[in-house]
């Protein structure tokens, strides 16, 4: 007997014939995240991805803690892997499994009988390993219908597995096979939520960060950095350009109409993100606004910010409402990060009475009074860049 990390690909096994690109980019993305615990062989058979330790004393939690976080993954658990003998299979399934039912009262024991020529039927394995379960734990009783926990035998090409129970993984597909965006990142709550989202959907993330010293702080920028760092968690490195932004807030607070102000903010923001994006190949912007949760996150004044620019600009978290926001962001480790007082640019200048329904034409004349472009230009050849992981 040898134990295991046992894998199940879930929405991969939906894909046609470039399935193999998904699960050659998922296996690539378990060994970047269970790189440095120990030696491994990873092989992959009938959507399932087996994790065979090479060394004795494997750091099996430490590494089931890094496979929870790698996108792709449907569930995973430790599982017994034994020859397809069902005289070792009964053997063995009472030692492996000792420690997990310590405590339960009831279970269950499915069978998958991938291999066809088993000689013995789903049913028959089940009650027949059901049975050794039951001589050797007086404990327990057999509920078929809601049991604390269900062992289940698969029977596969080369191995029998043995299994009690499995986690959910993070869902989603693999990062690297959506493509690449760059997500405009503050120090609140929204914008790493909205990163996670979509790095879920197989997005590799570059970072877009804008800096208003001596507005904002370094402690600002540490901030956004400890927020990048708990989505790199699950999304891989991230690159993260930080803006010289101070200038340009400077100018547009002296030579534009107040009320205006968040709003053309917002647009050199965009200006400059697509620049940065394009020079990284990124084919879209990410955003964490929502519909009306601040003035500058109106229907309208959202069409005038996004007019600015040719790429698409992505906003996962659309239709949230807060809460919603605020259960992923607790979910993925990043609240307590996000509510530490420390100010982004976009708290800087705020108008008194900012205009809610603004019109492109209106924000077009407002910006006319004063030649914006070489100070564009000059924030995005200073941006500064770090990988953060």
């Amino acid at each position: 007997m040898k134990e295991i990390i046992l894998i199940k690909n879930g929405e991969l096994a939906l894909k046609g014939l470039n399935r193999m690109n998904f699960e050659n980019a998922l296996i690539k993305n378990i060994k970047t995240a269970i790189n440095g615990l120990g030696a491994t062989q990873i092989t992959r058979a009938q959507s399932t991805i087996t994790i065979e330790p090479m060394e004795e004393d494997y750091p099996f939690e430490e590494a089931l803690l890094k496979i929870k976080k790698v996108f792709g993954i449907a569930a995973f658990c430790r599982a017994a892997a034994v020859s397809k003998d069902m005289d070792e299979i009964l053997k063995q399934c009472v030692p492996y499994l000792k420690e997990t039912m310590k405590g339960v009262k009831t279970f269950k024991v499915e069978a998958k009988r991938a291999d066809k020529k088993f000689p013995l039927t789903s049913p028959e394995i089940s009650r027949l390993v059901g049975g050794e379960l039951l001589k050797n734990n007086h404990h327990l009783k057999v509920d078929v219908h809601n049991p604390e926990i269900v062992v289940t035998v698969e029977i596969r090409d080369k191995w029998a597995f043995i299994r009690a129970g499995q986690i959910h993984g993070a869902g989603g597909m693999p990062v690297g096979t959506g493509g690449r965006a760059s997500i405009l990142i503050s120090g609140g709550i929204d914008s790493p939520v909205a990163a996670w989202m979509m790095a879920k959907r197989g997005i590799e993330l570059d970072a877009i960060h804008f800096a208003s010293p001596p507005y904002t702080s370094l402690r600002a920028e540490q901030k956004v950095k400890k927020l990048l760092s708990r989505v790199a968690s699950y999304s891989g490195p991230i690159r993260m350009g930080i803006v010289p932004f101070t200038e340009l807030q400077q100018t547009i607070a002296d030579n534009c109409p107040e009320e205006y102000f968040t709003l053309i903010m917002r647009r050199m923001m965009m200006r400059i993100s697509e620049r940065l994006a394009q020079k990284r190949k990124s084919l879209a912007l990410i955003t964490g606004e929502s519909v009306g949760q601040v003035a500058s996150q109106t229907l309208p004044a959202l069409v005038t910010t996004d007019i600015v620019v040719n790429m698409p600009v992505f906003r996962p978290l659309i239709g949230m409402d807060k809460d919603e926001i605020v259960e992923i962001s607790r979910k993925i480790d990043t609240f307590e990060i996000s509510i530490e007082p420390y100010e982004d640019c976009c708290t800087v200048f705020t108008p008194k009475h900012p205009r809610t329904r603004p019109t492109p034409e209106q924000c077009e004349q407002a910006e006319a009074l004063f030649d914006f472009e070489p100070l564009i230009a000059q924030a995005v050849e200073n941006t500064v860049y770090e990988v953060i992981e």
